[in-house]
């Protein structure tokens, strides 16, 4: 048994330890999601629409994501509308990124492995970027509108007289805790993934001006900040969402049963 192979047996094994049925749903969940992205690579390459094939994925991508999660209907509800609306918004500005930075494509430290190889495989990498851009920030964004939604309704739950200014200062609160905790795993999972080619950039002796303009680094960058971007816009439309709703619908806002 290979490393990878044992690894996601602990994974299984911790998943039903910890969280029981909900935890082999959850281990569903990213088997369903890996075979989504295989889909996407596949319909890419047989030269589908690819911001079609992403918008279609990605919206498959987040219904597993948020409704084989445990909780309420309406929770999973406005988590999926916020998500969907956030990624739209994380499209456009993954598009307006690349037009800039021109990030697509192989750089120069690739160029030992790519020796021999043709580039030319009728592929347009522009469209490869922005796709990487977009799936890379599902995650994040699917995971900040459930917290932030569950939480809110909890408060709601357990302050049976709370008002929407109460529940609005407990949003900021909740709010800042998860992006700041979000916004930390983003960014330690760039660095981590990418200190060995931080080092090479170093024992190379790059320049400042090389550093912050190579390729490779700002391509990681960029993804980061629209997955940043990303969650505080998920914070920021969930709240408003649970707000707008106690707004109209009070305490019935609650009443639904857990699925």
């Amino acid at each position: 048994m290979n490393a990878i192979g044992l690894l996601i047996i602990l994974l299984l094994l911790s998943l039903l330890v910890v969280a029981g049925k909900q935890g082999l749903k959850t281990f569903l969940g990213l088997i369903l999601n890996f075979a989504l992205i295989f889909v996407l690579i596949i319909l890419v390459n047989w030269g589908f629409n690819p911001y079609l094939v992403t918008a279609v994925i990605s919206l498959l991508i987040l219904s597993v994501a948020i409704y084989l999660s445990a909780g309420r209907a309406r929770v999973m509800a406005i988590a999926w509308q916020t998500s969907v609306v956030v990624i739209i918004l994380v499209g456009l500005l993954a598009c307006f990124t690349q037009y800039f930075a021109q990030v697509q494509g192989y750089t120069l430290e690739n160029s030992d492995e790519l020796e021999g190889l043709s580039l030319n495989i009728g592929l347009n990498f522009s469209h490869l970027v922005i796709i990487v851009m977009i799936i890379s920030a599902l995650g994040a964004v699917a995971e900040a509108s459930m917290a932030i939604t569950a939480d809110l309704f909890e408060v709601i739950e357990r302050s049976p007289n709370i008002t929407v200014e109460s529940l609005s200062d407990h949003a900021q609160t909740i709010g800042g805790q998860i992006l700041g905790t979000a916004i930390n795993t983003l960014f330690f999972g760039m660095l981590g993934a990418n200190i060995p080619l931080l080092i090479w950039y170093l024992r190379l002796h790059y320049t400042l001006a090389e550093f912050i303009n190579a390729k490779l680094l700002v391509m990681e960058v960029a993804t980061m900040l629209l997955g940043m971007i990303g969650i505080l816009l998920s914070i920021w439309f969930s709240t408003f969402l649970v707000e707008r709703g106690y707004q109209r619908e009070g305490r019935k806002l609650l009443h639904e049963s857990d699925v």
